[in-house]
């Protein structure tokens, strides 16, 4: 396993700059969840009309504790030239045994089918397998979230499955499409 990652990282290419949470983000975060309740909303329960700089704030309070155990690793997406706040990407779900985790990915409603979550989904695998090591990446996503799994195969994921009854949405058991990346090499 490599060395802990710093919480100053910031990656950036194609367009896209994406560095870890600061408390500086929470009214650019809340603002973006708002806008976009009727798309993300849909599939992501946290992203509610009333969510407020108080939910942001902690939040970002959360990411930077998960940051510093390495059990989680939220990146805010900015636009790389001018720095508008367009959602986020990150890696949780940290499975140290068998040294992988999750990916996960949302885009505010209005920079939405520009491809900046398959962008960013690229970054974060690259972080994952360079500066974590990780030897797998799964992204596991609701059956019926079309958006979310173009977003998986444009980033390069295989899809590998059907799981049934993967995730819990609003208490309900449901499906989902179960993609993996993993290294170019072994």
């Amino acid at each position: 396993m490599s060395e802990p990652v710093s919480g100053s990282i910031e990656l950036s290419g194609d367009g896209l700059l994406l560095r870890p949470y600061r408390p500086e983000d929470s009214r650019e975060l809340a603002a973006a969840v708002r806008e976009s309740v009727a798309s993300v909303g849909a599939w992501l329960p946290w992203c509610h009309a009333g969510y407020g700089d108080a939910e942001a704030d902690a939040w970002i309070a959360h990411c930077g504790d998960a940051w510093r155990s390495g059990e989680h690793f939220a990146f805010a997406v900015f636009e790389g030239m001018t720095g508008q706040f367009l959602g986020a990407a990150g890696l949780n779900q940290r499975n140290r045994e068998h040294n992988f985790m999750n990916l996960g990915y949302w885009v505010r409603t209005s920079q939405q089918g520009n491809g900046v979550a398959a962008r960013a989904a690229q970054l974060v695998s690259a972080f994952a397998f360079g500066q974590i090591g990780l030897t797998r990446i799964e992204i596991v996503t609701a059956v019926d979230n079309h958006a979310s799994r173009r977003v998986a195969e444009k980033s390069g994921a295989a899809f590998e499955a059907i799981a049934r009854n993967r995730l819990v949405d609003r208490g309900k058991p449901i499906d989902a499409a179960l993609y993996a990346l993993v290294p170019a090499t072994r």
